[in-house]
């Protein structure tokens, strides 16, 4: 699945989560999977956590968070 397919599957709705990035039709968080990921967790064990996300949802929040840092950066302490 291309990039630009993959961030498809990500929303921004005011109305919803705050207008914090979310998985499209989901309430869960983009930088929930990611940081997930950076835990250590493993995709299967996400997909285990939410079953009704699909492999391309984590691929679409790591796509996501690729996108981001091209826009800015944060000052790590």
């Amino acid at each position: 699945m291309k990039h630009a397919e993959l961030l498809k599957r990500i929303s921004i709705d005011p109305q919803v989560c705050g207008g914090r990035p979310c998985i499209r039709g989901h309430r869960i968080w983009v930088s929930l999977i990611l940081d997930y990921l950076a835990s250590g967790m493993t995709q299967q064990e996400i997909l285990q956590e939410y079953p009704p996300l699909a492999p391309e949802d984590i691929l679409a929040c790591v796509a996501y968070g690729s996108e981001m840092t091209r826009e800015r950066m944060i000052d790590i302490a």
